[in-house]
């Protein structure tokens, strides 16, 4: 039962991971149309820039937390400033090509300087060591991941679906015209929703660099199933991408206890069978 217990903290924190990227995924995808497939290579940044801070600045996990979103994001504005508002009315594909291309380039910049070879960060002494619940051994910092994953997604969901500033981000991808009638600035709303979105990814790739080691491909790995979680879910649902995430994590955790050689690809037999059965997902509206 012990290992089994394992294999579900270890599904609940992919799931964390899982819920973060496709939340930012699924606001990028539903708020801009934008199918973004840089968004493992900006989850790696994140993951990249507070080691950056800890070794070359001095400055803890905790103002990490803070500062490698903002910075992240705010390189995923000049993103979308520069070339992502070009896109604008044309196909998915344009899109989706050009972050391919995106992803690739920072990608390779990264393991060029820094090899493939994992880098260490470690955990803040706040959160080290664990907890015994009696039937299992809890690490700390892993039970942080999963609450804190949680928060924010909620109040990322709370943000957009039940504010007047979610609204307004919401008119402005549906009727653009009728919206700057209102003397609101479009362009500028949307370049602040991509960097959301990217934020969240570089949120993820923080909290997930003492547990992953920082790693140049680590967002490789990722964005393949992470696609597949916004898929199920439905693109552009918010609270699809959350329950997805951390449910897709908790069934992959309970595979590898039940049937390990399933678990790399039960993820996508998933993904079959809910698009046969409900091609828009799970939460999904057609459109």
């Amino acid at each position: 039962m012990q290992a089994l217990y394992a294999q579900l903290l270890v599904g609940l924190i992919n799931g964390s991971f899982y819920a973060l990227l496709s939340l930012g995924l699924a606001v990028i995808f539903g708020m801009l149309n934008i199918i973004n497939f840089a968004h493992g290579a900006l989850y790696m940044m994140g993951a990249f820039v507070a080691y950056f801070l800890l070794n070359l600045g001095g400055i803890s996990y905790w103002w990490a937390l803070l500062l490698a979103p903002i910075i992240v994001g705010i390189f995923g504005m000049i993103l979308e400033r520069t070339m992502l508002q070009w896109l604008t009315g044309l196909d998915h594909l344009y899109g989706l090509l050009l972050t391919f291309g995106i992803a690739l380039i920072v990608q390779g910049v990264f393991q060029n300087y820094f090899g493939s070879s994992g880098l260490p960060y470690s955990i803040p002494d706040q959160l080290k060591g664990g907890v015994n619940l009696g039937f299992m051994f809890l690490p700390i910092y892993r039970g942080w991941v999963v609450i804190f994953s949680l928060v924010v997604c909620i109040a990322t969901w709370f943000l957009i679906e039940k504010t007047r500033l979610g609204a307004y981000l919401r008119a402005a991808t549906e009727n653009p015209t009728l919206v700057r009638a209102f003397g609101i600035n479009v362009p500028r709303m949307i370049t602040l929703t991509y960097g959301l979105g990217v934020g969240l990814a570089a949120l993820a790739g923080v909290l997930s660099a003492p547990i992953n080691q920082v790693r140049p491909l680590m967002g490789a790995d990722l964005i393949i199933v992470v696609f597949a979680v916004v898929v199920i879910g439905g693109m552009g649902s918010i609270m699809g991408s959350i329950i997805t995430g951390f449910a897709l994590g908790v069934i992959e955790g309970l595979t590898k206890y039940f049937y390990p050689e399933a678990s790399n690809t039960v993820v996508f037999v998933l993904m079959v069978l809910v698009l046969l059965v409900k091609p828009t997902g799970l939460t999904g509206r057609a459109a």
